[in-house]
């Protein structure tokens, strides 16, 4: 069957091409076949009707099949026109031309199937599939934390920038004439991170939290130009940070060190950096000001992992002498996306632009003298040798970096205030509700929007949590977290006071007891400086 068609198709392939290379030809009328036989003079053409059956014809297999299939779809020369191309080369099939072009030698052996193998899947049967799978997902609402959080996207940023391929297609604007609307926005990220951070340039966004603390623990190291071989990462950091620093710390022959911030110990005079946690991944915040001074005594850089939001409540990290902080912009409405990656921020001080990864968006003037924007600076292997490259990340999470920006523009400073105030009042209503039960012990320290909580069992919290819906952190058996977000709601913690209480009635509601609770940062902490100044972040 397979060469009868083959056959059948040259032929008709070799009448098309005669008929088309007679010039003598007229041109034949709209919608009347080049293959018909000529009507006699004066005679009428009779047509066939559409439904016509022409006895005899066998049924093609093939044809029967679905026709939804992904070469169809995909590739845009058809088998006809395939033939054709290979008859114009002087071979009678593709694989002929395939066959006389590519040397044997070099050809890889076909491929062995063991087991059952079939097509695949259509495209139809593909999304078919698709949701079948995710019908099976059980969807919890996520208390875990660690940097990843929930938050509400505002629909307009959805619509005109996630699902806008105007900008999700357009990554790092290298055309800046025609860019200019991308440029501004990647300098609104810069402005918002730099404000926050309290520390006077960004660069315009990273990979993600880790690498991006992987590439400050590779600033520090260029600092001091490679004299110092030593890293000091502060215990209470998030635990994909660290795993991040030390598998890149081998490729720089940096030697990690991994201790609480308490225990740093400076006496060998090689270490080059140390990282901490503001807030730390279990929630507490602690106050880095005589550390930070102690570490610059020795001539140590700090680097400070940190949270955008909890910014806006707690004093930045440029005020408490922080050299470089970096973090992630995921909860400035960016969805988790089952962990990420998500846009990354790098900070830190004039002095050390020249050793800062990424690109920097900077205003400039255009041929006739106007204000233009345009890539200041980009630290790609591209454009400057290998061995000069402090980071070949040029085009990450530009997408996700601009969403983070409009999401600041969208709130501005006084509603981002009112987010990151309810979250931590969430937080507190949660943990003084937790100390009127009395089932658990939660942690003293000072927090944001995470609660340390010691118990009997964590694990069987955590099942009993799951019963509800709701994912929580297990630290170690005895040790449990929970991390409140801008989509966390009173009735939510009514569901997890009944979880803590082991079945037993709770005679208070969230609501009832929210009256009682107050802010747990003490005054030296709370942030009085202004951010988001710029009119951008008050104008929409």
């Amino acid at each position: 069957m397979e060469r009868a068609r083959r056959l059948a198709s040259r032929a008709l392939l070799r009448r098309l091409l005669a008929a088309s290379s007679s010039a003598t030809s007229p041109a034949p009328s709209r919608g009347v076949s080049t293959l018909a036989p000529k009507p006699a003079a004066g005679s009428r053409p009779r047509a066939r009707p559409a439904h016509q059956y022409t006895p005899g014809r066998p049924v093609s297999v093939s044809a029967l099949q679905p026709s939804d299939t992904f070469p169809r779809r995909h590739n845009s020369a058809t088998p006809a026109e395939q033939a054709v191309m290979a008859s114009e080369c002087g071979f009678n099939t593709l694989d002929a031309l395939i066959d006389a072009t590519v040397p044997a030698a070099i050809r890889a052996p076909p491929m062995q199937f063991t087991g059952k193998f079939d097509a695949g899947f259509t495209e139809s049967q593909m999304l078919d599939h698709m949701a079948h799978l995710a019908s099976m997902n059980k969807t919890y609402k996520s208390f875990i934390g660690m940097g990843y959080y929930n938050t509400h996207i505002p629909a307009v940023i959805l619509r005109n920038l996630m699902e806008n391929p105007a900008w999700y297609t357009q990554y790092t604007p290298y055309q800046a004439e025609i860019a200019q609307g991308r440029l501004e926005s990647l300098l609104n990220y810069q402005t918002m991170v730099a404000d926050l951070t309290g520390l006077p340039m960004s660069n315009a966004s990273l990979l993600d939290e880790a690498t991006a603390a992987a590439e400050a623990m590779a600033m520090c190291l260029g600092i001091v130009k490679s004299k110092k071989k030593t890293f000091l990462i502060a215990s209470n950091c998030h635990p994909q940070t660290i795993d991040i620093c030390q598998t890149r710390a081998t490729g720089f022959d940096i030697n990690v060190v991994v201790s609480a911030a308490k225990d740093f110990d400076y006496s060998s005079g090689d270490v080059c950096g140390v990282l901490v946690q503001y807030p730390g991944t279990e929630g507490e915040v602690l106050d880095y000001a005589e550390f930070v001074k102690d570490a610059h005594a020795h001539g140590v850089k700090v680097v400070m992992a940190t949270d955008l939001l909890a910014l806006t409540t707690l004093r930045p990290p440029g005020e408490i002498g922080a050299d470089i902080a970096v973090g992630s912009a995921q909860r400035f409405g960016v969805p988790m996306g089952y962990g990420g990656p998500h846009a990354a921020f790098l900070a830190t001080s004039q002095e050390y632009k020249r050793l800062m990864p990424g690109r920097i968006i900077g205003v400039s003037v255009d041929s006739s003298g106007k204000p233009a924007l345009r890539m200041a600076m980009q630290t790609r292997e591209q454009h400057i040798r290998r061995d000069k490259a402090t980071s070949n990340i040029c085009t990450a999470q530009a997408l996700l970096a601009n969403m983070a920006a409009m999401y600041a523009v969208y709130h501005g400073p006084a509603g981002l205030k009112a987010i990151a105030d309810r979250v931590h009042g969430l937080a507190g209503t949660f943990a003084h509700g937790l100390k009127k039960l009395g089932t658990v012990t939660v942690q003293e320290l000072p927090y944001f929007d995470t609660v340390k909580i010691t118990c009997a069992d964590a694990n069987a919290i955590a099942e009993e949590a799951c019963k509800n819906e709701m994912n929580l952190r297990v630290v170690d058996a005895n040790t449990i977290t929970v991390a409140f977000d801008e989509t966390t709601t009173l009735e939510d913690v009514d569901k997890l006071f009944k979880v803590f209480s082991g079945g037993k009635p709770v005679d208070f509601t969230a609501e009832s007891i929210a009256p009682e609770v107050s802010s747990s940062i003490p005054p030296s902490l709370v942030r009085d400086s202004p951010y988001l100044t710029h009119p951008i972040f008050s104008m929409y």
